[in-house]
């Protein structure tokens, strides 16, 4: 399945979920637009960290969902690759794989 294919499955997915559970769906949007939100840091910075941190944990879906927002933000591929490199070293060899998948993504969905 190409990264597309699986950007198009996991919105899919969400709105399922938030169709079921509205009121904890719409808490977490919420949530997470107010993070997002610039401020000392910048929408696009902190998309790059959640990028990171979604590369560290290895969330798929979540690696998706972020690259699309990186680039909803205007992130480069440069600024992918070195918030990329920084996750790798906070979480090694599995990070080396997921941050594989997420400039994948990234180079198809640019």
């Amino acid at each position: 399945m190409s990264f597309k294919e699986k950007f198009a499955e996991t919105r899919n997915n969400l709105r399922e979920l938030r169709k079921a559970i509205p009121d904890t769906f719409g808490g977490f949007v919420q949530m997470e637009q107010a993070a997002s939100a610039d401020g000392a840091l910048t929408h696009k910075q902190k998309e790059l960290i959640a990028l990171g941190i979604a590369v560290a944990l290895r969330c798929e879906d979540c690696i998706i969902s972020h690259v699309g927002a990186c680039l909803r933000a205007g992130v480069t591929r440069a600024e992918i690759v070195e918030a990329l490199g920084t996750a790798i070293q906070m979480s090694g060899g599995p990070g080396l794989m997921y941050a594989s998948k997420a400039l994948a993504a990234y180079d198809e969905a640019a």
